[in-house]
């Protein structure tokens, strides 16, 4: 049994010994521990203590976003024989320690994806505000992706070969929201766990802003939902055109039979332009899932061809 611990990395000379030294050496039940680096586009020496430190190294020719750095990561892990790949940041922000209970309810075949939970509630350099936030949207990740998910921002994840295999990642800015709508819609089964936190040695260089951190994880929801739960997204919207046209159409046919309908023609014309949407919505809700049907033929025909290439390694 094969772990790679995988480590997306930008301009991180500094902070990146500190988390290689703390990254475990023997876990029970895993054979061979193995380190990845993505270096994603560094300028500084990166690469460098990689080197010395005997990781493998991925090196993408300039700076990608942590989206596609993940994604390089899985696909090298998965060419070098991983059974497990675990996530974590570059600047020890998750502790090391837990990585053997990431890798345990994969181990004992109770999942495909382990998310670590932070006790957000209790890290001493997260802000009121971002507790909050972090509270609020992983609520929000839990109503949309029907998953029980407890920190839905959380990089530090375990992937069973079978998950990473049918992992794909649209979004350039990050991968976290996406991965937990995708794992649902496939039927891959996701297992939270309780995680410790190390004391900050950076800022964040993924929320820089908070509020554009927040623009950007609504969009990504947003798009994934629409992606993967197209039917009940242009169902929904097709309901908020029919409930107010059918009030209206029931308001001008009860000012009709009692005699006033002439002075409401308006409500009848309203009425029949959000009806007629409704139906053109409902119509495209149809075709989006015939489309979502399609998608997942390409999605087995694809994990077919990744099995053909491992194969070659």
């Amino acid at each position: 049994m094969k772990l790679i611990i995988q480590i997306p990395c930008y301009n991180e000379e500094l902070a990146l010994p500190v988390t290689l030294d703390a990254l475990p050496k023997q876990i029970d039940g895993i054979d061979n521990i193995e380190v990845l680096i993505v270096d994603d586009g560094s300028t500084d020496r990166t690469v460098e203590v990689a080197k010395h430190y005997g990781a493998h190294i991925v090196e993408m020719e300039h700076n990608c976003g942590l989206a596609k750095a993940f994604m390089a990561g899985i696909k090298k892990s998965l060419e070098l024989g991983a059974d497990i790949i675990v996530n974590t940041d570059a600047d020890n922000q998750y502790s090391a320690d837990n990585i053997k209970d990431l890798v345990k309810p994969i181990l004992d075949k109770g999942a495909d994806i382990v998310i670590g939970s932070r006790p957000v509630a209790k890290i001493k350099h997260f802000s009121f505000l971002k507790k909050c936030l972090q509270k609020l949207g992983s609520f929000v990740m839990r109503m949309v992706s029907s998953t029980s998910v407890e920190d839905a921002p959380s990089g530090f994840r375990a992937f069973s070969r079978n998950a990473a295999l049918q992992l794909n990642i649209f979004d350039n800015y990050t991968y976290t929201l996406e991965t937990i709508i995708q794992a649902k819609a496939k039927g891959l089964q996701i297992v939270c766990v309780p995680v410790n936190v190390n004391p900050d040695l950076r800022e964040s260089k993924l929320v820089k802003n908070m509020f554009d951190y927040i623009r950007r994880s609504i969009y990504t929801m947003l798009r994934m939902f629409i992606i993967y739960r197209p039917f009940r997204f242009f169902t929904i919207l097709a309901c908020l055109f029919f409930l107010p046209g059918a009030f209206v159409g029931l308001r001008f046919l009860w000012f009709y039979f009692t005699g006033n309908g002439g002075g409401h023609i308006q409500s009848l014309i309203l009425s029949a332009i959000l009806i007629l949407t409704s139906v053109q919505v409902g119509v495209i809700a149809i075709l989006s899932e015939l489309l979502s049907i399609n998608r997942k033929l390409l999605e087995d025909i694809q994990n077919r061809l990744k099995l053909q290439d491992l194969k070659k390694f």
